[in-house]
């Protein structure tokens, strides 16, 4: 698969542009084992890179314009660097230009100093399906241009990049999570990632080993992250911080919850909930998997849909269903990944019960009248690289 987008993308730059790339960058979506929401409070999450990816066919130009086309849209986005500016950009190309003017912004490169860019697209991630298809723009760009302008930078430092084009460009009010994940990928692991240090530690899943597998249930129900929900969350997140006076809500432990019940409202205290609880959650599975192994997070898995259900209020009935159903078919553990209000949900399941568990949610999501769901497995993979 990897090597047919390879060549569909540098045929498409070709076509599109006149000009043979000078080579094809790669980076990859990425599913989120626990620790939803998190990252924006200053927490922990343990998400990892997934076998599918974006490709990103890069040239540089003797100009200083940027032109930047995909193999899903027949629109060819073309703008001069100095004119890069959240206003006069929308749509998909919001994020390969919003890393751009990122890179601006943010000290690394002079956009009035550096030539300008041919950029091609082609992805085989799911767009809407939560898992992080714009990171994995993001990524393969930013690792493509980094080496074009000979900029030095490392992988963190090109994660924030990632992250101030989706905040400040495309105008999405998202943590780091994804973009690290993205860019710091390595095989059979996942990436344990302090959101306030950004701190990045690998974390063997052992997952071959045990035989396990997971599988993605896209309910192909659509959520837009900047739209109301997401920027809610977030804001009752921060006013529960404030009113407990701390900083972020990674300074509140399991212990203080009680004295949050006193001073909140119930929905600013569930909300609260939800993010204390769950930032145990992921050091609990950190250390059941460095001590017990993958087969043992099943219990840590599920206690986080539940708190996204009823605390955090993001999950939808589709969600719910995966889940459940999943859970009921043998999957040592399910929940719902990514922001929510749609999307996907993952189980941790024995190979040899994967076609059982699909089976299974197909059935349960036409009983109840919803559409097919996509289900496909993952393997946690490598992060952003050079493809040709």
């Amino acid at each position: 698969m990897s090597q047919d987008l390879r060549d569909i993308v540098r045929a498409e730059f070709e076509q599109a542009f006149g000009t043979t790339p000078a080579g094809v960058w790669s980076s990859p979506g990425r599913a989120n084992l626990i620790g939803e929401h998190t990252d924006y409070n200053d927490g922990f999450v343990l998400p990892f890179a997934i076998d599918r990816r974006t490709f990103a066919a890069v040239g540089l130009r003797d100009d200083a314009r940027i032109r930047v086309g995909s193999t899903f849209s027949d629109e060819i986005a073309e703008i001069a660097l100095d004119e890069l500016s959240p206003d006069v950009v929308s749509g998909w190309a919001g994020y390969p230009l919003g890393v751009v003017w990122a890179l601006g912004q943010l000290g690394h490169a002079d956009l009035a100093a550096v030539p300008g860019l041919d950029i091609m697209l082609e992805s085989d991630v799911p767009v809407g399906a939560g898992l992080s298809s714009s990171a994995a723009i993001e990524g393969a760009v930013a690792f493509a241009i980094d080496e074009l302008w000979r900029l030095g930078l490392d992988r963190v430092q090109l994660a924030r990049v990632g992250r101030t084009a989706e905040n400040e460009f495309v105008g999405a009010p998202t943590g780091i999570m994804d973009q690290m994940a993205s860019l710091l990928g390595r095989d059979d692991s996942a990436v344990f990632i302090d959101c306030r240090t950004q701190e990045a530690t690998a974390v063997d899943l052992g997952l071959a080993e045990h035989d396990l597998t997971i599988l993605v249930i896209d309910t192909q129900v659509e959520h837009a992250h900047a739209s109301g929900g997401y920027r809610e969350r977030r804001a009752s997140c921060e006013a529960g911080a404030a009113a407990l006076g701390v900083p972020a809500l990674r300074d509140v432990t399991v212990d203080d919850l009680p004295r949050a019940k006193e001073l909140l409202d119930d929905v600013t205290f569930r909300r609260v909930r939800h993010i204390v609880t769950e930032n145990q959650r992921v050091l609990d599975t950190v250390e059941t998997l460095r001590t017990q192994g993958p087969r043992a997070i099943g219990e840590l898995l599920d206690a986080s849909h539940r708190s996204m259900r009823d605390d955090f209020e993001i999950s939808v009935p589709e969600l719910d269903l995966a889940v459940e159903t999943a859970q009921a078919a043998g999957a040592i553990g399910a929940r719902m990944t990514g922001g929510g209000f749609g999307g996907s949900a993952i189980a941790l399941v024995p190979r040899e019960l994967v076609s059982r568990l699909q089976v299974a949610v197909d059935g349960a999501f036409a009983e109840h009248g919803y559409g097919q769901p996509v289900t496909f497995t993952v393997t946690p993979s490598e992060g952003a690289r050079r493809e040709v």
